[in-house]
């Protein structure tokens, strides 16, 4: 294998708070506050957001709303309850805040007035609401329940109360931590009076076994109200059993509430047909396509249709990176939208009359929305070493300036690590931008272990993110120099680079890490002898694959839920779409696609000589807990130092507290035994 070094750095080195006193721990990560979901008032003055605070204790977390006044930044904390606040959103007369709450037992609509007072009840919908949308006339009100379409078998069998056992003759029977319940996520909608309580609405899918909002984490960004409020636009995969396990094509159906009848808007778009939205003057329909059916992973193009004629234009069909959000502009003229670019998250324009992208923003930074606030942006930034803030952006200059400093206490008294962008060759030429994550108060001229880091996905960024679990600046405060580069298969880098992956995950990308890990290993400061390799998902499988071809780079490996025998990953995961593309086809298929005969980490156990921890949860059915009960059992029957850590009660991730600080200390002990 030919080895790369490092040419000169590139560009700047992050450092923050030079006298901070304590190192970044796992618990510490759980007391930050984490910022979500900023919605900017109809005048554009002000800002409403929540901010979640976990109790690691009580193993649970607790969400609080606040209002800016983005003149001022006065910040005001409107509510302060034992219940989460969710789904927060602002009247279209701005007079009121509508919000999801708990208080009286089930998830319903509540309102307040901007500064929290008079808090009341306004909704009463058996069963709950998962979310809800005003419409902008303010005559209605739109939101998601869950509606029970299907029989149990408790209730076709009633004389077997005590059977415990569930039937199928279709897929998808279950789908990504959760089987099916006999039940659909349907959007319905009733008029909005204030002051009248809401018991029922009018169903939009009404005896339709589909999903509108769409399974397994749509919300309410799956439909959008029309400027009139006269009819409402969502988006649903109008699919059952083998095709709807097989195929990403969603349309948008336009309902009109007057009589009910509904219009597929997307018919022959064959991907996924997602995020619509109306201009502010009604004349465009505005949503994010992908072209081919059965790829999660294509390139999101922002589309408008013309309404008075029908005619849909491909505004960003020119840029070669996908669209991730998206606002209109006040004038109904152009729209702002973010996007990666070479590592980061920057914000983009487009104007109607050219349909020219244009950069915004700039830095080594993830911007992370976009809205509209009079003649500024409001957005969430953040870095690798920054947790999320509002910030404000210029959209003439690019400029962005700090709303929030919800962690700036917290952040001020922990030691940062500091980042490096560097430029790394492939094997096959191309330029690698990997980011180097530098221990706290690091000695350049003592050798330190490097942790690669594999991401995953696989096309999913590595960006300027902020994890909560891969938290770079928290391996690096334990030592570990980390080493996380771009390779193939991630957006940010143009089409040709985000597409090499499919049907070659142990090829290409699979050697990007290899250059990357043997460029570190030759700076003065990472001790070669100390290299490690970690990672979910295709990280997980990416771990598994380098075990058996590293050729002794490693002495300690970390892979979590990561696919290890494609051939009996295809037989068990559920979205089949996602394995029909990225396999190239089934196991059966003839011609037989390459993958499972050259990328399947199984094939390669026999070569496996490094420690292996194994962790997986559960309810992941995206990866089969099975993947890692097989890794784990090669490594022990291969008498391979290896340990499998097991949790019942999670999915694809981590996201109970205390599981994730014991999922981070098995983690280091587990490193800090190989490679310290």
């Amino acid at each position: 294998m030919k080895k790369i070094a490092f040419p000169q750095l590139l560009l700047l080195v992050f450092c923050i708070s030079a006298n901070a006193q304590q190192p970044i721990t796992a618990e510490w990560l759980w007391s930050l506050g984490r910022i979500s979901d900023p919605q900017v008032s109809p005048d554009g003055k002000n800002v409403l957001y929540g901010v979640t605070y976990y109790d690691l204790k009580e193993n649970k977390g607790n969400r609080d709303l606040y209002v800016m006044a983005l003149e001022s930044t006065v910040q005001t904390r409107i509510t302060q309850t034992p219940f989460s606040e969710n789904n927060a959103r602002w009247r279209p007369d701005g007079q009121w805040i509508g919000f999801l709450s708990a208080e009286s037992g089930s998830l319903q609509i509540w309102e307040m007035k901007p500064d929290g007072s008079a808090k009341r009840q306004i909704s009463n919908i058996p069963g709950g609401v998962e979310g809800f949308s005003y419409s902008p006339d303010g005559k209605s009100i739109a939101w998601a329940s869950s509606v029970k379409l299907d029989q149990t078998l408790a209730e076709k069998y009633p004389d077997l109360p005590k059977a415990n056992a569930f039937l199928t003759d279709q897929l998808m029977y279950r789908h990504w931590d959760s089987w099916h319940d006999y039940s659909y996520h349907h959007f319905f909608f009733a008029p909005y009076q204030e002051g009248v309580s809401i018991s029922a609405g009018k169903d939009l899918l009404e005896g339709e076994r589909f999903h509108s909002p769409l399974m397994p984490m749509g919300g309410m960004e799956d439909m959008t109200w029309s400027s009139d409020g006269k009819s409402i636009v969502y988006s649903c995969k109008k699919k059952s059993g083998i095709a709807y396990a097989v195929s990403t094509n969603t349309d948008l159906y336009r309902y009109e509430l007057s009589t009910g009848k509904t219009q597929n808007l997307t018919e022959g778009m064959m991907g996924y047909d997602m995020l619509p939205g109306f201009s502010p003057d009604g004349r465009y329909l505005s949503w994010l396509s992908m072209a081919r059916d059965g790829f999660e992973a294509d390139k999101e193009v922002l589309y408008i249709k013309e309404m008075s004629t029908g005619k849909n234009i491909a505004l960003s069909a020119a840029f070669d990176e996908g669209v991730q959000n998206y606002s209109w502009s006040k004038d109904s003229k152009s729209l702002y939208f973010t996007s990666y670019q070479k590592g980061t998250k920057q914000v983009f324009s487009i104007q109607l009359a050219d349909q020219k992208v244009r950069l915004i923003s700039n830095g080594d930074h993830d911007i992370n929305e976009v809205l509209v606030a009079g003649n500024k942006l409001v957005g969430t930034r953040n870095t690798m070493i920054q947790p999320a803030e509002l910030v404000q952006i210029d959209p003439k200059t690019g400029v962005w300036s700090p709303l929030t400093k919800i962690n700036q206490e917290a952040v001020a008294k922990v030691k940062w690590p500091t980042v490096e962008k560097r430029m790394v060759k492939t094997t096959d030429g191309k330029d690698m931008i990997t980011w180097l994550i530098l221990p706290t108060d690091m000695d350049r001229n003592r050798k330190h272990p490097a942790l690669l880091y594999c991401q995953g996905g696989p096309q999913s960024a590595v960006s300027q993110f902020f994890s909560y679990r891969w938290n770079f600046a928290l391996m690096a405060s334990q030592g570990y120099v980390v080493v996380a580069p771009n390779r193939r298969g991630l957006p940010g880098f143009g089409r040709e680079w985000n597409d090499a992956i499919s049907g070659d995950w142990g090829g290409q990308a699979i050697r990007d890490y290899l250059s990357a890990i043997d460029a570190a290993a030759k700076e003065p400061f990472v001790n070669k002898e100390k290299l490690g390799a970690v990672g979910a998902s295709y990280g997980g499988y990416s771990v598994y694959q380098l075990a058996g071809v590293h050729e002794k780079r490693f002495k300690a490996l970390v892979a979590h839920c990561g696919l290890y025998n494609l051939e009996s990953w295809y037989g068990s995961t559920e979205e089949l779409f996602f394995a029909n593309w990225d396999m190239k086809g089934a196991p059966w298929d003839q011609p037989r696609p390459v993958s499972y005969d050259r990328f399947s980490p199984h094939l390669f156990a026999r070569n496996w000589d490094s420690p292996i921890l194994v962790i997986h949860g559960e309810k992941d059915f995206r990866v089969p807990i099975t993947q890692g009960m097989e890794a784990f059992q090669a490594a022990q029957v291969r008498n391979i130092p290896s340990r499998f850590l097991y949790f019942p009660e999670e999915g694809h991730w981590v996201m109970k507290p205390q599981n994730s600080v014991l999922w981070n200390r098995v983690f280091f002990e587990w490193l800090d035994q190989w490679l310290k």
